[in-house]
């Protein structure tokens, strides 16, 4: 559906020319324009009727949490029946992986996530996915490795009432695509099963879906409260989107694990040939447990630094991130761009000194330095 501004006022003053200055040097193909005016004077205003006049999927990028947030709130109130996200780190706490070679000190990688902006950062991709009239407000974060989109969206699963689908093989499915089965604490990214009777709780979304099954076919779908049991709605089909955005097909696994073996007994070779032996050790022991959790559940904690094998891109190619979600033809708006694109500038060299750090002391294969957020030149 196109966007539809809701808003009791008009455009007045300057903001009708420059809403119209905007448009003509988009329409004339401008890649870079700028809207210069002072606190207050109405910029979001402004750039909201862009965005509903241009009709195109739209990134609107803010330097930390806090503004984003508040644009968040804006936007969802000038558009509130469109789709308005919000993509910003999903960490409470992140302390990275890191080691102090001149202390001999490593830091294992600490982090708690924040469940809500996960869902959020699921529903954004997903809607990215699935609509056209999507505006995405987002931190730097939007930069940084998230995992190939045409791998997520070929392990959705569509159901659809009145289709043949054997139940075994769909609990199979939500398993690939890392739900688990929970029967007692339904919550999102997990599923439950009574009998011919199976609740999925889709990462993305606040509610939860249930399928009936008559022998080998979807018999009923319905739109429930998690909580409560009640029925929202009755759609004739619904999708179910991968709980990670890692989620990669069993095959590309399997590839992906040939190649980091390749790459880890080389990195060893390198290592004991240079007399380097307690760094061929640390790289064995990390590489060796992380390769059987991978062949064993498709799955490892750190599965981001072996990302280049997974969405199969050579060493030194852009990785795939929020703005690979996409099409070709969306708009982004930069606020704050005097704060905002300096801070683009610094994420890539500040994210290398210290992976390179890891690398060379054993604790990571060099294909984790591929784990990257865009340089600028692949932003610009």
């Amino acid at each position: 559906m196109p966007f539809q501004l809701r808003s009791a006022y008009k455009p007045t003053g300057d903001q009708p020319q420059a809403i119209a200055q905007l448009l003509g040097g988009l329409e004339a193909g401008q890649r870079e324009q700028t809207l210069l005016g002072a606190t207050g004077s109405g910029k979001t205003f402004t750039m909201a009727n862009i965005i509903a006049q241009r009709g195109v999927p739209t990134l609107v990028l803010a330097h930390n949490k806090t503004l984003a947030a508040q644009l968040f709130s804006e936007f969802k109130q000038f558009f509130p029946d469109n789709e308005v996200h919000y993509f910003v780190s999903y960490f409470d706490y992140y302390q990275p992986e890191a080691y102090i070679a001149s202390s001999d000190t490593y830091i294992e990688k600490d982090s708690a996530i924040n469940e809500e902006i996960d869902r959020l950062r699921h529903a954004a991709t997903d809607a990215l996915l699935t609509r056209r009239d999507v505006i995405i407000i987002a931190s730097v974060s939007c930069i940084y490795g998230l995992g190939s989109p045409a791998d997520y969206y070929e392990l959705s699963v569509t159901v659809r009432q009145g289709e043949r689908r054997v139940q075994d093989k769909f609990l199979r499915q939500l398993m690939d695509i890392q739900y688990h089965r929970n029967d007692i604490d339904f919550a999102r990214g997990a599923f439950r099963v009574k009998g011919d009777v199976v609740d999925v709780f889709p990462a993305g979304q606040e509610t939860a879906y249930r399928v009936e099954f008559f022998g080998d076919e979807v018999d009923r779908i319905t739109h429930i409260n998690p909580l409560t049991g009640e029925i929202l709605d009755e759609p004739a089909e619904f999708t179910i989107f991968p709980s990670s955005h890692y989620a990669t097909p069993k095959e590309k696994v399997k590839q992906a694990i040939d190649r980091i073996r390749q790459e880890y007994e080389e990195r060893e070779q390198w290592f004991e040939t240079h007399g380097k032996l307690l760094e061929a050790q640390r790289l064995s022991q990390r590489t060796k447990y992380d390769l059987e959790m991978l062949e064993q559940t498709g799955f490892v904690k750190g599965i981001e630094n072996y990302s280049r094998y997974l969405t199969n891109r050579e060493a030194g190619e852009q990785p795939a991130t929020l703005l690979d979600y996409f099409p070709d033809d969306f708009l982004m708006l930069i606020d704050e761009s005097h704060v905002t694109v300096p801070q683009v500038r610094a994420m890539y060299n500040g994210d290398r000194a210290r992976k390179e750090v890891l690398v060379e002391h054993g604790f990571r294969l060099p294909s984790a330095l591929d784990n990257r957020p865009l340089r600028f030149d692949e932003f610009d």
